[in-house]
């Protein structure tokens, strides 16, 4: 029995979804954003992953990768400015971030 990818290419389309909604929609707390935000780039990296393994190649392993690393330091720095913004404020609402604006 051969594998289908395109149960796979649906299960990302999902994730991209709903990390869409998250940060589309749902702008009231910066952690359900930088959630929304990571669901997406796995959405990507699994986009890359399948076509990888559909054209037999590494290279979108390679990108897989690199977009793991960039998720992964961009979740840290997100972390770290909120807990920055939570010590100077209090709360962590984005309804109340309007004075970070130039």
């Amino acid at each position: 029995m051969k594998f289908n990818f395109f149960n796979l290419l649906d299960i990302s389309i999902i994730l991209f979804t709903i990390g869409s909604i998250g940060v589309f929609i749902i702008r009231r707390n910066i952690i359900i954003t930088l959630v929304s935000i990571e669901m997406m780039l796995l959405a990507c990296s699994i986009n890359f992953i399948i076509a990888s393994l559909i054209l037999d190649d590494s290279l979108g392993q390679m990108y897989s990768l690199f977009i793991l690393a960039i998720a992964g330091s961009e979740s840290a720095i997100g972390l770290a400015i909120l807990v920055a913004y939570y010590r100077i404020r209090g709360t962590i609402s984005l309804d109340t971030v309007n004075f970070l604006k130039g």
